[in-house]
């Protein structure tokens, strides 16, 4: 943590790191697949620092992880190994086989965090951006409500807007983002970093 920064009872600090933290990627366009009393977690990220940094958070987590060129070229495939660790997300986000947020979902440092390195990035001066699944639409209305729970609200972009995405617009709403996700991890370039 800088120490220009407080201390947020919400952020990254406030709480010891948990593979639970990985519904932060599954409020973005991570998938979970179940396997008997395991679960993984994966997402697809355009930069390689995402990779690795998402390959530090899973250590973290006592997670084993990996990431491997994806079918979308220039993009890497993270996943987590099947994890007993990670089976309590995979009942609480699964309908069948639809990802479907949980009720009374909740994204804190640590989630947000994980969302933040998945698929976040600065949109200008005032604004930051974290991406959603194309295909999670029905989630989308879940994910924005507990956004704003956190104290982020923020304005969906459509496809046509060069969504699916959530924009974090105002200097006070990214001083919040920024207090919650804490410092950048290593390789993250400011372009892409609250």
């Amino acid at each position: 943590m800088s120490l220009g920064r407080q201390l947020s009872l919400f952020g990254v600090e406030a709480r010891p790191a948990s593979p639970l933290d990985f519904e932060g990627l599954l409020a973005g366009a991570g998938q979970v697949v179940r396997m008997g009393g395991t679960a993984r977690v994966s997402i697809v990220v355009d930069q390689p620092w995402r990779a690795r940094a998402l390959l530090v958070e899973a250590r973290a987590r006592g997670l084993a992880a990996s990431c491997e060129p994806a079918t979308v070229e220039g993009h890497l495939g993270f996943r987590t190994a099947y994890s007993s660790a990670l089976a309590t997300l995979g009942v609480a986000w699964l309908r069948g086989a639809v990802k479907h947020p949980p009720r009374g979902l909740a994204l804190d440092g640590r989630r947000l965090r994980l969302w933040a390195i998945a698929a976040g990035g600065r949109d200008g001066a005032a604004a930051f951006t974290l991406r959603l699944g194309a295909g999670d639409e029905p989630m989308w209305g879940i994910v924005g409500g507990a956004l704003a729970a956190a104290g982020l609200p923020a304005v969906l972009l459509g496809p046509r807007a060069g969504g699916p995405a959530y924009r974090i617009v105002g200097r006070r709403r990214l001083a919040r983002l920024a207090e919650l996700v804490g410092d950048p991890p290593s390789g993250a370039s400011v372009e892409y970093w609250v």
